[in-house]
């Protein structure tokens, strides 16, 4: 058994798949999921884990070089707003609807418990060189 970092196995196992500029749709529990992508769904009850349990893990197994979320996250979700801001400095906002355009392209999801809205962020994957 793997003794640190994230422990679900599919969530690892698709983590190690990903390659330079696929995308990650990490989102709250409402968002849409799109056909296509592959769906690692870690919501077990509301906020459950939350958008930034999630995100927080993510983001020390993975190098990001780029983040989009939805403009509405400001007003309708300020603590997402402030998270996501924080964490990337260069955040793309885009409409909602944009937005779950976008996630179409994604080639992972990843399905918090997170129940407040807006709380969504397609990443853009790096690499370590």
């Amino acid at each position: 058994m793997k003794k640190g970092g994230i422990l679900n196995r599919h969530l690892s196992g698709a983590l190690a798949e990903l390659g330079h500029g696929d995308g990650v749709l990490v989102c709250d529990a409402g968002m849409p999921v799109p056909d296509g992508p592959r769906v690692v769904d870690l919501a077990f009850r509301a906020g459950v884990p939350s958008f930034a349990e999630v995100l927080d893990g993510l983001l020390a197994e993975l190098v990001v070089e780029g983040a989009t979320a939805a403009e509405e996250v400001r007003e309708a979700n300020p603590g997402a707003a402030a998270l996501l801001g924080g964490l990337f400095p260069a955040l793309r906002l885009v409409p909602h609807e944009r937005l779950k355009e976008l996630s179409r392209e994604a080639r992972l999801v990843v399905r918090t418990g997170e129940a407040r809205p807006y709380a969504n962020v397609l990443l853009r994957c790096g690499v370590f060189f």
